[in-house]
């Protein structure tokens, strides 16, 4: 059963809720399925089709929903994905990027055409350190990125 939240993102798709829900929790490893229910006869939707899927990554809950065509992902909504380590971060580079693209500064696409950022923990600090010319280094490295890069980073902070 998948937790009940007083706000649950819901993910519009085409036809391809139950396949993208299927991806995010195969990629997510603090994750599961829920709930698949049909479009019923009568519907603006041919019946059967899937209409929404529950599912929880990380403990988050969402709702994938297959409202046509209408309307399309942009990076004007993004998730953001704080990992622990570099190794972390390669990880759900590697996996959301396949079949996606890569932007900058730690921001894909993936197949679906969702827009997430995968960085560091903490990454907030990295720019509003005390030092504004250390903070300056950051950014501009950050700037040369495409997948993030937190020895760089450190580096460039040094």
């Amino acid at each position: 059963m998948i937790k009940s939240s007083k706000i649950k993102p819901f993910l519009w798709f085409d036809t391809r809720a139950e396949e993208a829900a299927r991806f995010y929790t195969s990629v997510f490893r603090n994750s599961k399925m829920g709930r698949i229910y049909r479009f019923p006869e009568g519907s603006p939707r041919p019946a059967g089709l899937v209409m929404t899927v529950e599912f929880e990554l990380e403990g988050q809950p969402f709702v994938a929903l297959n409202g046509g065509p209408e309307f399309q992902h942009t990076p004007a909504v993004s998730f953001c994905v704080e990992c622990e380590d570099q190794k972390e971060i390669d990880y759900y580079w590697d996996q959301l990027t396949a079949g996606g693209k890569p932007v900058q500064c730690g921001w894909l696409a993936d197949r679906y055409g969702l827009s997430w950022q995968i960085v560091p923990k903490g990454m907030d600090e990295y720019f509003s350190d005390k030092d504004p010319k250390r903070a300056e280094r950051m950014m501009q490295a950050m700037h040369t990125m495409v997948k993030l890069d937190i020895a760089a980073l450190e580096a460039a902070a040094r």
